[in-house]
């Protein structure tokens, strides 16, 4: 077994001190390793990420029961400055750059939490992932498409230099093109830079392409979980999330009550 990065144990998220969205979530993520959370809307994966990076704070929610481990430091609840400044970035759904900056100086605002070191070394690393970025870096982020906002959020990310990399929802949007430039670009960045990154999709088929593990969310619960190339002969997965039915007629996934969820820690 590698080197575990964070482990979540049994966390609820409550907001407003009134809506329940996490109920015992538990996951683990081994260093170096991509994992990926699937499931519908509403499901609580962003929540997830959200309890990870304390961006639940600014939203009136926290963590009420369970733990967050990273690097066997307790995290839960604490500010995002401070989970920042540990070496955890989330890349938001919705590709929020400053619009009136250009590309470059987007980029550099990726390095706030390392003032005052180098950055060249860095702007070089993120154009050799996004070439695009290189020829338009000139051009104000406002202008941009969106496969363009999408490389210059996940570039702003990586010069932070994140120990964890948290995207969420990062196909959302773009044509299956550039999808699948996006899709090979993460896994490009894991197997070089060894970066540990946890990926919300809805587009369960090129997650699972590239994740070492997956896990499904419904109703804020984990239902199942296992080796993505697993999960990807699944029936059930195949049925709800690759829409391969084997009977040819597509349920939804509401038909399913329940599922036991799978512990297999490999």
């Amino acid at each position: 077994m590698n080197e575990t990065l964070i482990q979540i144990n049994n966390i609820s998220v409550v907001y407003s001190d009134v809506i329940q969205v996490l109920k015992g979530v538990s996951l683990r993520v081994e260093k170096g390793h991509i994992v990926s959370l699937l499931g519908s809307n509403g499901a609580g994966k962003t929540t997830t990420l959200k309890a990870i990076s304390g961006l639940l704070k600014p939203e009136n929610g926290k963590v009420t029961d369970g733990t967050i481990l990273f690097k066997d430091q307790l995290i839960q609840n604490h500010s995002p400055e401070t989970i920042t400044r540990m070496g955890i970035i989330q890349v938001l759904e919705g590709r929020q750059p400053f619009k009136y900056l250009t590309i470059e100086e987007n980029l550099k605002v990726g390095t706030a939490t390392r003032w005052g070191k180098p950055y060249r070394q860095d702007l070089e690393m993120v154009y050799h992932y996004f070439p695009a970025l290189l020829a338009r870096r000139k051009a104000l982020a406002g202008y941009c498409s969106g496969g363009e906002l999408q490389m210059l959020v996940m570039g702003r990310a990586l010069m932070a230099h994140p120990q964890l990399l948290l995207l969420d929802e990062p196909s959302l949007g773009l044509a299956p093109l550039v999808v699948r430039e996006i899709f090979q670009i993460i896994k490009k960045i894991n197997q070089e830079q060894a970066a540990t990154i946890i990926l919300v999709e809805q587009n369960a088929r090129m997650a699972l392409q590239i994740a070492h593990y997956a896990y499904v969310m419904e109703n804020g619960k984990i239902v199942m979980e296992g080796r993505a190339q697993e999960l990807v002969e699944n029936p059930d997965v195949k049925e709800f999330y690759l829409g391969m039915a084997a009977t040819g007629i597509a349920k939804s996934y509401r038909d399913v009550k329940s599922y036991r969820r799978r512990k297999r820690w490999l």
